[in-house]
């Protein structure tokens, strides 16, 4: 469930163009923010499909998402900015609720389960500072970061440094970030209750129901997790470059390693060197997902932005990923905002992704009892992806459209349908307003 969250971020990112003018003596400093800025974001997500991981790849993937946040942007003083970001992700998930199936009296892969495991809400904080040099040529930030949900937590803390050149047509950016997380590991709950009982099938669950086809059901190869935490370290790197009037590029790459349980504990696995065992339509986990405690990632990417006219933008991106675990992947996309007044803008987009799969990852009942890692979650698999979206923004450097005290100084929606090759499918709707306090 850690996942979706990465790709609902894609709905709220956005670029422009750097400015072209400067001056190397400061006779009057324009403070880098005017007056303190709220944005509230809003998105809903839906996703189905037929390869539910915590199902050992084979059930059904229904899970919705809500995601307010609000972001608070302060200026300290003409040099400095606090920004404050608060926001949930209240999630509702039949595949997760799968995680203890045997609420119902008729356990199924393809059949929601109610239990405590089927939603739960991330809640997250952002705070940011960041300091601008006299001349707006240096900008430095740090920032600390905290969330938590019912079986997970992390902090976060890191900075970064940018500085601009030549006119302010030249840019380059360096970044850390360090993310230190901790799991409160939930597991399949016959895996548990077998554990628990002294791996015999004596109690829990097994008193209450009768299994069919391998009676002598006996998952000695499960064991609990001794490692409980994932540690993060980034370091990022950004170059862009105003070519001409209507031409900007950057590039930019990322250096990233994890260390610690980096499996999830409550994803099934089955063999086929092991005979099936069912309660009802639902198989019993031969073991959990098991990866390695390291992972080495490494994305490059580059951006190209092109001013047709005044009328028409295109926003171009592309990205290659790699790391240790097998996976290569490629990300196209494009974003072609069109103004239809002053105000209003259409913002027609696609996006293409492709991968190949890890070398851990078999689809269900194709990995072997022998192997050391093993996954059947169908994010580390093969596939390609096409999403396909429009947007409407509307902007107001006025302000004149007022709430109480605060200015509409821009309003954004968008709606993404996001399809995959392995039959994942999932709708995005997202909603952004931006308000500035008037002085």
């Amino acid at each position: 469930m850690k996942n979706y969250n990465v790709f609902i971020l894609l709905f709220i990112t956005s670029f422009g163009f750097a400015q072209v003018n400067d001056s190397t003596q400061v006779s009057y400093k324009k403070r880098v923010l005017e007056s303190i800025e709220v944005d509230f974001l809003m998105s809903y997500y839906k996703q189905d499909g037929i390869h539910s991981a915590v199902a050992g790849g084979n059930g059904m993937e229904k899970l919705t998402d809500i995601t307010p946040t609000i972001v608070v942007a302060v200026p300290l003083n003409d040099d400095d900015v606090l920004t404050v970001d608060m926001g949930i992700s209240a999630y509702s998930s039949a595949s997760s609720g799968n995680i203890n199936p045997f609420d119902s009296n008729t356990p199924s892969p393809w059949q929601a389960s109610s239990g405590a495991s089927a939603q739960d809400v991330l809640t997250t904080l952002v705070i940011n500072y960041s300091h601008s040099s006299d001349d707006r040529n240096t900008i430095w930030n740090a920032h600390v970061s905290g969330s938590v949900e019912y079986d997970y937590s992390s902090i976060g803390f890191g900075g970064g440094l940018t500085k601009l050149f030549n006119d302010k047509n030249t840019e380059v950016g360096i970044a850390a970030n360090v993310y230190l997380d901790t799991w409160k590991p939930i597991y399949p709950k016959e895996l548990q209750d077998f554990a628990d009982n002294g791996n015999n099938l004596n109690g829990g669950i097994f008193d209450n129901f009768t299994i069919i086809g391998n009676t002598s059901y006996a998952p000695t190869k499960f064991v609990f997790h001794q490692d409980k935490n994932r540690n993060s370290f980034a370091l990022s790197f950004s170059f862009s470059q105003v070519l001409n009037k209507k031409t900007q590029i950057s590039i930019f790459a990322d250096v990233l390693q994890q260390q610690g349980l980096l499996s999830t504990p409550y994803q099934r696995v089955y063999f086929a060197d092991v005979d099936n065992a069912f309660i009802n339509e639902f198989q019993l986990a031969d073991d959990i997902e098991r990866l390695p405690d390291s992972r080495f990632k490494l994305p490059l990417g580059a951006r190209l932005n092109y001013y047709v006219n005044e009328k028409l933008v295109l926003r171009t991106y592309y990205r290659f990923y790699t790391d240790n675990w097998g996976i290569n992947s490629h990300t196209a996309s494009l974003e072609l905002p069109y103004k239809i007044t002053d105000r209003f803008t259409l913002i027609p987009m696609y996006r293409f992704y492709t991968q190949q799969a890890s070398k851990y990852f078999a689809p269900y009942e194709q990995h072997l009892s022998t192997e050391k890692y093993y996954t059947s979650d169908y994010d580390l698999s093969s596939f390609d992806a096409h999403q396909y979206g429009m947007g409407v923004s509307y902007t107001d450097i006025f302000t004149a459209a007022k709430i109480w005290k605060f200015g509409i100084k821009n309003l954004d929606f968008r709606y993404n349908h996001y399809s995959r090759s392995d039959g994942l499918e999932a709708d995005i709707v997202s909603f952004g307003i931006k308000f500035v306090l008037d002085k």
